[in-house]
């Protein structure tokens, strides 16, 4: 495929499809990539300088040395991919998800005329930056000296033709520094693109700088000027001598130059925490996943522990008891090992879990436990939520509400969907909860892990009225995919 191809593909309404392809080194800057499928795809060496990639899907891609400088990547997904060697400069990571990719931004290449505090670290030198200091601090007074002289003149002054010559000048001075910073602003973005070499960059500004001074100076002086100036040279008074124009060139010339070098400043100090950014935020999804790592390891052993502590108590008292539990166990096991590092499950898979663990404390608790798991409705079945969810809320249950009661305990786990909520709760006739129960470690993972992985978008609330039960509620629109909601967590 040509770059010439690809452009009329980038102008259809459809939705880019570049799925698993071979596309090393290719040239893809400027262009508008909006929603692009570029995953499993090989873009080593590619250029995406400039171009617009929102909402892109560039998962499982070799991206290794690409260009995104100044790429706009706004909810981009480029999860699992190696970003080696990638240069990221200026490039809009909001919402992009980086979720187990291999990052190692690589920066411009180094230029010394264009670091972020150049300026700041000359002005702290002993002698220069004292010098230039003290050079800098003159021409701005005296710059504002001349504003104010020239301004009062036109006010105090009895000649209405010097007036309109001190009017012009304002005027012409104005109009020529305005100009000066709106060209090298306009000039700036290309510049920054196109030409590497700091040099040439100055060169080009100052040419451009010339161009927009002399431009300026004969606009104003046709329109404000030239009418005193003709009168005024009439006069036998009146001298034309002034400064060689070189002068003023030259001083045009540092102006346009000093503007373009603090807009580079600025840009390359945006860049820099924009790569700062960038690191935390991977930084952040990495300790999320760690935390979140943590919260699973420790649940499992938990209730492990407790169904082998069961059956051992049964070996020799009901061994046909203890053979079933030792089953429904193993069943067990192979579900808390077999998630493949993913942290997320089906509700109908949790609920199958579920089943199996009250079908093991059944077995120890005989006729003191009834229970009932709602799980008719097939609509709910492929939602996603954490592994382990519910299962350390029934088991807290169990602990603390059926082994209290002498007679039969019941428990029931609940589904139903209320104003886009989707409410998971677990109820039992046990003990109500005291006033200034926190909850065990049980409950207490489970509140990190909606915290961590849900924030606002999750509730957990322990009620005695108008029943004992514990809520979950989690907002419908958060229940995605296991790949997706896996690829968010980071």
């Amino acid at each position: 495929m040509t770059r010439d191809q690809l452009i009329k593909r980038t102008n259809g309404t459809q939705r880019l499809q570049l799925r698993g392809q071979s596309l090393r080194g290719f040239d893809f800057s400027g262009l508008n990539l909006t929603g692009a499928d570029f995953s499993f795809s090989d873009l080593t060496k590619a250029n995406f300088e400039g171009a617009i990639l929102r909402g892109a899907d560039l998962s499982f891609s070799a991206i290794r040395g690409s260009n995104f400088r100044d790429a706009d990547l706004t909810d981009a997904n480029l999860s699992f991919s190696d970003l080696s060697n990638t240069v990221l400069n200026g490039a809009n990571l909001t919402g992009t998800r980086l979720s187990f990719a291999a990052v190692s931004a690589k920066s411009e290449p180094k230029d010394r005329s264009a670091e972020p505090n150049m300026l700041a670290k000359l002005l702290q030198t002993p002698f220069w930056g004292l010098l230039i200091g003290m050079i800098a601090g003159a021409l701005v007074v005296y710059g504002f000296s001349g504003i104010i002289y020239f301004t009062a003149q036109i006010a105090i002054s009895k000649d209405p033709l010097m007036a309109q010559l001190y009017r012009f000048l304002i005027i012409q001075n104005v109009a020529i520094g305005a100009g000066i910073f709106l060209v090298i602003w306009l000039l700036d973005e290309w510049l920054n693109q196109r030409i590497q070499s700091p040099w040439l960059r100055h060169l080009l500004a100052s040419g451009a700088t010339f161009m927009t001074s002399t431009t300026v100076s004969l606009t104003t002086f046709f329109f404000f000027g030239q009418s005193a100036v003709n009168e005024l040279v009439k006069r036998p008074e009146y001298t034309t001598d002034n400064a060689p124009v070189i002068f003023y060139i030259l001083s045009y010339l540092i102006v346009g130059n000093t503007f373009l070098y603090v807009l580079r400043q600025g840009r390359q100090l945006t860049r820099k925490m924009s790569e700062q950014e960038f690191q935390l935020l991977n930084m952040e999804k990495l300790k999320n996943r760690a935390e979140l790592d943590a919260l699973q390891a420790k649940i499992n052993p938990h209730f492990l522990y407790n169904a082998l502590n069961s059956i051992a108590s049964l070996v020799h008292e009901d061994p046909d008891k203890a053979e079933e539990m030792t089953l429904l166990l193993s069943k067990l096991f192979r579900y808390s090992t077999g998630r493949d590092g993913s942290l997320f499950t089906t509700l109908a898979d949790e609920l199958d879990m579920v089943r199996t663990y009250l079908r093991v404390e059944q077995v120890r608790f005989g006729d003191r436990l009834r229970f009932e798991v709602d799980g008719d409705n097939a609509r709910f079945d492929g939602l996603t939520i954490p592994q382990f969810l519910l299962q350390p809320l029934v088991e807290n249950a169990i602990k603390h509400g059926i082994s209290k009661r002498a007679d039969e305990g019941c428990i029931r786990v609940g589904i139903r969907e209320e104003a886009g909520w989707l409410w998971l709760t677990v109820q039992d006739n046990g003990p109500a909860f005291s006033d200034e129960m926190g909850g065990g470690y049980g409950l207490r993972s489970i509140q990190d892990k909606l915290r961590l992985l849900y924030a606002d978008d999750a509730r957990f609330e322990l009620q005695n009225k108008p029943q004992k039960q514990v809520c979950i509620g989690l907002k419908m629109n958060r229940l995605t995919s296991p790949a997706a909601a896996s690829a968010s967590v980071g």
